[in-house]
């Protein structure tokens, strides 16, 4: 099931996601995915790349679960970079929208200090909601 957005009347538009989504369903909780492969190796060490595989991996969970990539109403984006990922915006976005086409549910971005996977430059987890069985 996809899920509708909700923005309050009045507020500037957002770009790239929603400030908020409705869905009805089964809720699948997705671990935070890096940009590895599913042999758990990096093929790419720039943050795009990663994104991208990240991204990839989220949508291949959802996939594995019975859903797409609409599903998803909510993603959390770890990043250890800030200057990095602001700089990288433009290729990012075009990474994503080859992933998740343009399908934007409500987002967080986080700038940390590190995460578990030293190589990792991003960690992507999200909320999918799936239709009844």
């Amino acid at each position: 099931m996809t899920g509708i957005a909700v923005h309050p009347e009045g507020w500037k538009p957002t770009r790239g996601y929603s400030s908020g989504m409705i869905a009805e369903g089964r809720t699948l909780h997705i671990a935070g995915q890096i940009g590895w492969n599913a042999e758990q190796r990096f093929e790419r060490h720039d943050f795009t790349g990663q994104a991208a595989q990240a991204l990839r991996n989220v949508v291949a969970v959802v996939e594995a679960a019975g859903g797409k990539a609409a599903d998803i109403v909510r993603l959390n984006w770890y990043v250890t970079d800030k200057r990095e990922y602001l700089a990288k915006q433009r290729e990012v976005g075009e990474a994503y929208r080859a992933v998740m086409g343009r399908h934007f549910p409500a987002m967080t971005l986080l700038v940390v200090s590190g995460l578990a996977e030293d190589e990792a430059l991003v960690e992507i987890e999200a909320t999918a909601v799936l239709g009844s069985p």
